[in-house]
């Protein structure tokens, strides 16, 4: 029996790979953006908590700011939002337009589609309601998903491709238990980031980042001294997923190696791993800068992507599901008589 040709071959397949490698960047400079709103104060540049419609999706009233510097930051960020937007929706029409016989790809665009969508409406809730933690760091989790989707995206596009030997085991399981916790580093930093200008009692109201004043890995005399005040709290929360993280992501880069697993994805994970407790540590030890923070969540965001870069090349990619043809109906010929 004859297979129908499967629609969407190799050339198109590079095609839209090469759509969702501009999507990942997209995303990825997006994320860095909303870090500069962050630092820069201007999270409410177009406007005060409680504008509606004029503080968002408008800003300050208008289609277009005036030049007023945290306006325009705020408004970059959204500028950035709506490039990333008009990708996914890119990503979906050519999925369904040419690689319909790849259900992966089809459904992986619709989520990104979706994700993109519920970003957009958390954002404009984020400001309406004055920068709530809880919404900052749902905002900050919504896009590290979104970056994750494409990255599935993108390893889908390489159908046939199997994984390496020593993949199986405990590596898979170890893998996703590296992102979890990374995962949740990043979203507690950004509740984290989410409580600045609150305080503990005894302890200058600046938010949860300065709770431990200038300790690292101590903090106030302790190493994870929990229950001294709700922002000591919340850093140490950070803090604790972090180490968690770090011993998972060494573990995993440590079993793929024993197995002969030579990827530069592992190697590029555990330095940009040393680099991000560092920046941590500098975070602290130097009482927060600008160029820190942002620095922090670039890395953050890049260590992210890198495993589970490497976390999907464990991972095989079946090749595509092949429908039988149909035999075209013939009459059934008569006999003479």
């Amino acid at each position: 029996m004859q297979s129908v040709p499967v629609q969407g071959g190799a050339a198109e397949l590079a095609r839209f790979r090469r759509l969702v490698n501009a999507s990942i960047v997209a995303t990825f400079v997006l994320i860095v953006i909303g870090g500069i709103v962050r630092v820069s104060d201007s999270g409410l540049g177009c406007g005060p908590a409680g504008s509606g419609p004029e503080g968002w999706p408008l800003c300050e009233g208008r289609v277009l700011p005036f030049l007023q510097t945290h306006a325009v930051i705020e408004f970059s960020h959204r500028v950035a939002a709506t490039v990333v937007g008009l990708l996914m929706v890119w990503l979906v029409w050519r999925a369904l337009r040419s690689l319909r016989d790849h259900p992966w790809l089809v459904r992986g665009s619709v989520v990104a589609v979706v994700l993109v969508l519920a970003q957009a409406v958390l954002g404009g809730l984020t400001v309406e309601n004055n920068l709530h933690e809880v919404l900052v760091a749902a905002h900050l989790g919504l896009a590290m998903l979104l970056l994750a989707t494409l990255l599935v995206l993108r390893r889908a596009t390489f159908e046939g491709s199997p994984a390496p030997d020593g993949a199986g085991g405990v590596l898979r399981p170890l893998a996703v238990t590296a992102l979890v916790l990374l995962f949740a580093t990043i979203v507690a930093g950004g509740y984290m980031a989410g409580t600045e200008g609150q305080g503990t009692p005894g302890i200058p109201p600046s938010g949860a980042h300065f709770a431990c004043g200038n300790e690292f890995p101590t903090c106030l005399g302790g190493f994870m001294p929990f229950g001294l005040g709700e922002m000591v709290d919340v850093h140490l929360t950070h803090r604790a997923f972090m180490y968690l993280a770090v011993i998972a992501v060494v573990a995993m880069v440590a079993v793929a190696y024993r197995r002969g697993i030579r990827s530069r994805a592992l190697a590029v994970a555990l330095a940009l791993l040393a680099l991000q407790v560092l920046l941590g540590a500098l975070n602290v030890w130097l009482e927060e800068s600008g160029a820190l923070i942002v620095a922090h969540l670039t890395v953050a965001t890049a260590l992210w992507a890198t495993v589970l870069y490497a976390a999907l090349e464990l991972v095989s990619v079946p090749e595509p599901h092949r429908s039988p043809a149909r035999r075209p109906e013939t009459e059934p010929s008569s006999a003479p008589a």
